[in-house]
């Protein structure tokens, strides 16, 4: 079994469209304050280029995991 942990982060765009940045791989041992802190500066930052422009303020963020199991068929 594979189990993959994402952390996905939700923002709000200058022109109201939501816009979701995913890291894959994430620590599941992240807490809320630490996730705040990293949005808070990709938004100070400007470092990601959107079609809905800049980011500026934080929708919400979650954690998702994902267990996958894998058959050998015969």
């Amino acid at each position: 079994m594979a189990t993959v942990v994402t952390l996905e982060m939700d923002f709000m765009t200058e022109l109201s469209k939501l816009q979701r940045l995913r890291v894959y791989n994430a620590k599941p041992a992240l807490t809320a304050a630490q996730i705040s802190t990293a949005m808070d500066s990709i938004i100070s930052e400007n470092i990601f280029n959107t079609s809905g422009g800049e980011l500026i303020s934080k929708s919400g963020a979650r954690m998702v995991t994902k267990e996958t199991d894998e058959f050998e068929l015969v």
